[in-house]
This record gives C-alpha cells, sequence and structure tokens, in this order.
C-alpha cells in the first residue's frame, strides 16, 4: 500500500492574548510537530483527551487552517500552502464531516440543496441529473429520497448526521476526516453512523482520518491508531497492539480509563489515576509534555523524546512499557 496521505512535522500556532500594551503577545501551540501517515483503503483513528489538537490537525489536513510549518502531502502532492485557487480540484477527493450536525448543516436550506452544493460548486452535471444523484446519496447513508426538500429541523441529529456523510459522499472523495462524527449523537445512534462509515469505507475505498476521544468507538473502527498529548503524537500502532500492549504511559492511562461491561474484569483491571491537569499550551513543559502527569519522569525527560518504532508500536517515551 502507498501512503495516501503523509503528514510530516505539522505545526500550528495561535496567536494568544498579551499582558501589557508593549507586552509580546502568547502563541498557543496547538499543533506541535505531528507527522504520520494514511494508506489508500485505511481508517487511522486519533485520540486524545479534548484539547489536545486532535480537530485542529483534522482542519489543517482539509486546509481549513493554513499550517504554521510542516507539510501536508495528499495523492503525491503538497497541500500545505496551495491557493484556494488550486486547492478546488483537490477538495473533491478530500472531505470533511463535523462533529455538530445541527450546527454543520445551514437552517434555510433543504437537504437536497445542502448535499447538492459540492457538485455545483464544482460544475458536475451528473448523469441523470442533480436531483437523481442526491436521492441516490440519501439512499446510501439510509434516508428517504422522498425527503428531498425537507429542511434540517425535521431530522433528528443521527438523521442530520446523515445527511452531512452524505454531502461528504457526493464528489466521491478519497479520503474523509471524521471529526468526532458520533460524539454528539446518542449512543443508540452511534453505532448505526459507525457501521454505515464502516460499510462506506468498503463499498467506496475510502480512507479516513477519524478523530475521536471516544476509545471504545475508535477500537471498532480504525486499523491504526495514533494517540495525541497536547499537540504532540506519542504513540501509533494499529489496533490489536495499542489495545493489548500500550507502551506510552499516557495511552496506558487512557485505556485504563475506558468503561468495561464485566464486572469481574474491572476489579481485575489497573485503573490509573493522573494526578494535576492538563499544562496550557501557550507555556507546555519542556521535553516530554506529559512528564508533569507522568509516574515514571525522570531528569531526562525535559529533553524531548524521538518517536521510536519499539516492537509493533512507534512511541515518544524515554521510558516505555
Amino acid at each position: 500500500m502507498t501512503a495516501l496521505l503523509k503528514v510530516e512535522n505539522l505545526t500550528k500556532h495561535f496567536p494568544g492574548g498579551k499582558e501589557g500594551l508593549f507586552a509580546k503577545r502568547d502563541v498557543v501551540q496547538a499543533v506541535d510537530g505531528v507527522s504520520f501517515e494514511v494508506e489508500a483503503g485505511e481508517a487511522l483513528g486519533l485520540v486524545g483527551e479534548s484539547g489536545c489538537g486532535k480537530s485542529t490537525t483534522g482542519r489543517l489536513i482539509t486546509r481549513l487552517l493554513e499550517p504554521t510549518s510542516g507539510s501536508v502531502t495528499f495523492n503525491g502532492q503538497d497541500i500545505s500552502h496551495l491557493s484556494q485557487a488550486r486547492l478546488r480540484p483537490i477538495r473533491s477527493e478530500l472531505q470533511m464531516i463535523f462533529q455538530d450536525p445541527y450546527a454543520s448543516l445551514n437552517p434555510r436550506h433543504t437537504v437536497g440543496t445542502i448535499v447538492a452544493t459540492p457538485l455545483q460548486i464544482n460544475k458536475i452535471n451528473p448523469p441523470g441529473g442533480v436531483k437523481k444523484t442526491v436521492q441516490e446519496l440519501l439512499e446510501i447513508v439510509g434516508l428517504n429520497p422522498e425527503h428531498y426538500n425537507r429542511y434540517p429541523h425535521e431530522f433528528s441529529g443521527g438523521q442530520r448526521q446523515r445527511i452531512g456523510i452524505a454531502r461528504a459522499l457526493a464528489l466521491r472523495p478519497k479520503l474523509i476526516v471524521a471529526d468526532e462524527p458520533v460524539s454528539a449523537l446518542d449512543v443508540s445512534i452511534q453505532a448505526q453512523v459507525i457501521n454505515l462509515l464502516q460499510d462506506l469505507q468498503k463499498d467506496f475505498g475510502l480512507s479516513f482520518l477519524f478523530i475521536a476521544h471516544d476509545l471504545a468507538v475508535v477500537r471498532h473502527f480504525a486499523q491504526r491508531v495514533a494517540v495525541m498529548y497536547l499537540g504532540n503524537l506519542v504513540e501509533i500502532a494499529d489496533r490489536d497492539t495499542l489495545y493489548a500492549t500500550p507502551r506510552h504511559p499516557y495511552t496506558k492511562a487512557l485505556l485504563s480509563a475506558v468503561p468495561v461491561a464485566d464486572p469481574d474484569a474491572v476489579g481485575a483491571r489497573e485503573r490509573i489515576r493522573l494526578s494535576g491537569d492538563v499544562p496550557n499550551p501557550i507555556n507546555p513543559p519542556s521535553g516530554c509534555r506529559f512528564r508533569t502527569r507522568c509516574w515514571k519522569a525522570q531528569e531526562i525527560c525535559s529533553t524531548v523524546p524521538p518517536l521510536l518504532q519499539i516492537g509493533k508500536s512507534s512511541v515518544a517515551c524515554h521510558f516505555p512499557e
């Protein structure tokens, strides 16, 4: 397999506030030197606590945000700093599903208009016409094609997310960045939407960057998992390896917090409670950013640990498991 998406040293710093009139403006280090690849037809899960930079990474990849530095190579082309005009033909192959199905759909437009918009912007006139194509897309995602003229407020949250998925599929993309696509939905609906995305991945040969904070959902969907902490990647491994033998202390702590249905297993499992809060991204710790909360931290942890291959995992830690 060849890498469809290659991210190298991706960085995004946002300007923050400042203390006084002549003081230097703070810099929020949202994403700081992230590197990974997504193969053709693969689903890569990106997990971590809220505020660790997952969604910002997704928006950098789809070029909704401009990177401060680093590169994003999609399908062999560096798209990091392309103009909007040169990005337009690439956007048809690189789509995004947003977290909030209520905010991501225009309430003034009908479902037909919302799903047809990507086709109209790219001046695509499919065989049989736009309306027929939109109705086929609605059917693919499990909605009634006759609801073409309804408005978003007439649908439930799960149905609205299906509309967002239909819109993302309209241009037959190669890669979809799914930014926490089920976190705003009821648990009973989450499984349906995840199963739909899995079916679409098989039927259309899609690749996914699946951003989530729910590790149980990621385990069900992604073939490989990357773990983020405070703007850095700390571990990447295939699903089975990461969940069975986590190498990084932060990954181990995250997995220890995943709910388990079996009461006997809960008692047998070690629950790791991290001390302190996540540091401020304006002034993160030097070296390993997890060291202020890590039970293994020593003097050497004040230097940046490289992301090294250990067994089947890539880990950025001086004292991996």
